[in-house]
């Protein structure tokens, strides 16, 4: 075998356990449609650069790509985009070597972020940019060394050197626009990445039932009666029987939401995206706050003898991210453990890392507004003026809608990061109620006829988009269905509850099922009616009494519709 080709064969060897590897980590479809239009972007972004020889800006994509949504991602995205920019500036023998290459700098992305202790700032991310688009250069030069007549390392330094002033300019290239552009496209991935795990399946019935039935028997003792979530004092007449009605509706929805997620846990302890799949942080810490929420202790549920603090503790070591840590944080609260450190990991001194001097987190809106819900789950007293402070920045983040971003003011207003800020300014207790009456105008100009709310205004409503709305209405003391109406109208609760399976997970929209234990978790909060900051359970008994209550009601019907 020749040389050339055996290094073009070890190179299609590298290219094919690449593919293979994504392939058999079976991306939902959501990934693989974010990572495809990221993937025809940057080829995109390397065609735009044509006229201008060695200024492109896929290397610094790529490498955000891994750096945000790790290795399989990157290595795709860089691969397939030199392959599909090729088809306009001409392929050749170089194309694999150019994929294998841009495949490489993926992985070093995803290599920094799985190394980077805290999010990179804008100069250290454009600085690992660079060094990335050195390390291909360097490996287009071996591609060139491989098709010379010499294989000396002299042959190698001279093709290199004569090749430098080129490098150098991609080098140079590659770091201004890390530095344009690098941290603004890790927050919008970091985002997507949160949004991405997609599974499809029709979930049980059986178990959830059977959990309600053993509720029922564990609170028959305390002979508890139910109470309506948080709603408004009820009156007598009608509305009284409305209210009642509807009441009892959110509780049996709270006891099958709860009774699916018991069933979805895992034997670690810990959740996954939905029954039989992998657990991990994002789920775990969603299903903690959500059973919080409803009232259930969350370390009440045990699968083969592990709790979600055992999941929370194993994980421990993976907390680098910040939206992970204050997640984990807010977890630890609703499980009624300290929230501050966990597993010899300070959650609290890596919180405060990212605190920036104008008082904003990571200076983004959202992720400010769950770190006044993890310093509140360690200390308001101590952290009184960091709370505050971010309370005021995130006030003046405000777009001229009355909404708000992930990011900063003059970033679009959607729902969710809208809803979520006013809680934390609610939280935050600086006094904005301006600024959170004019969100909350926003929020209601942004409700569908559904009664759902969407993620953006004007597109369809969905649960989690209305169970956040819900969420932040409560914590304003407005209005959301509770109060004097039939259950299933068009309203935010009625909404959420003709999403409400058999099996008591909580559809995304009408036959449409995403992440279920996700959807279903943020979903039992908006039916419980409470908004963030979720304090721990004190006591089964609180958790036992609505809960049975819902259940004897289920099993009644269930019992008069038998044949």
């Amino acid at each position: 075998m020749s040389w050339p080709l055996a290094c073009f064969t070890l190179v299609a060897v590298v290219l094919a356990v690449g593919w293979l590897a994504y392939e058999r980590s079976r991306p939902s479809a959501r990934t693989v449609a974010l990572v495809a239009t990221l993937a025809a972007l940057a080829a995109l972004g390397r065609d735009a650069f044509a006229a201008f020889d060695e200024i492109k800006p896929i290397t610094a994509m790529t490498f955000v790509v891994g750096y945000t949504l790790g290795p399989l991602p990157g290595f795709v995205v860089g691969a397939i985009g030199m392959l599909v920019s090729n088809m306009m500036l001409g392929q050749g023998p170089y194309t694999p070597w150019q994929m294998a290459a841009w495949g490489l700098v993926g992985l070093l992305g995803a290599l920094v972020g799985r190394l980077s202790r805290e999010r990179l700032r804008r100069l250290p991310l454009a600085l690992c940019c660079a060094f990335a688009a050195f390390v291909a250069k360097e490996i287009m030069n071996l591609y060139t060394w491989t098709i010379g007549a010499a294989h000396t390392p002299a042959a190698f330094f001279a093709n290199a050197g004569t090749a430098l002033p080129f490098d150098a300019v991609d080098v140079v290239s590659t770091l201004i626009f890390g530095l344009i552009f690098g941290p603004e496209l890790a927050r919008l991935l970091a985002r997507a990445r949160e949004r991405t795990h997609v599974d499809w399946r029709q979930a049980g019935t059986i178990a959830p039932l059977a959990l309600a039935a053993m509720l029922l028997v564990l609170a028959q003792p305390q002979q508890a009666r139910a109470v309506p979530a948080r709603s408004a004092p009820v009156s007598s007449g009608p509305a009284r029987a409305g209210r009642a009605d509807a009441a009892a509706t959110a509780q049996r929805d709270i006891a099958l939401g709860i009774g699916y997620l018991a069933s979805a846990q895992k034997p670690d302890g810990g959740f996954g995206t939905m029954a039989g799949a992998q657990s991990t942080e994002l789920y775990s810490g969603w299903s903690a706050t959500g059973l919080a929420a409803a009232g259930m202790p969350p370390l009440t549920l045990e699968s083969d003898g592990h709790t979600l603090a055992d999941l929370l503790r194993a994980q421990a070591g993976t907390l680098h991210e910040l939206g992970s840590i204050e997640r984990t944080m807010i977890a630890l609260q609703a499980c009624g453990l300290p929230a501050d450190k966990l597993a010899g990991v300070n959650l609290l001194q890596r919180l405060l890392a990212e605190r920036r001097p104008d008082g904003s987190f990571a200076d983004e809106a959202t992720h400010t507004a769950f770190a006044i819900f993890a310093l509140l789950a360690v200390s308001r007293s101590a952290y009184v003026s960091e709370i505050e402070a971010a309370g005021r920045w995130l006030a003046r983040q405000q777009n001229e809608d009355g909404g708000f971003s992930f990011g900063e003011r003059g970033d679009p207003s959607d729902v969710d990061d809208t809803a979520a800020v006013v809680q934390g300014l609610i939280a935050a207790r600086v006094g904005e109620r301006g600024a959170i009456a004019r969100a909350i105008a926003y929020l209601r100009q942004a409700e569908n006829r559904d009664g759902g709310f969407p993620e953006q205004r004007g597109e369809s409503s969905n649960a989690q988009s209305t169970a956040w709305a819900i969420q932040a209405l409560r914590a304003a003391h407005h209005p959301v269905g509770f109060e004097g109406r039939e259950p299933g109208e068009d309203t935010p609760i009625g909404y959420l509850e003709r999403l409400v399976a058999p099996s008591g997970s909580v559809h995304y929209a009408p036959g449409v099922t995403e992440a279920p234990v996700w959807v279903t978790a943020e979903a039992l909060a908006a039916f419980a009616g409470t908004p963030f900051p979720i304090d721990p359970v004190q006591g089964a008994a609180k958790m036992l009494a609505p809960v049975a209550n819902a259940a004897d009601q289920l099993l009644t019907a269930l019992t008069r519709s038998a044949p």
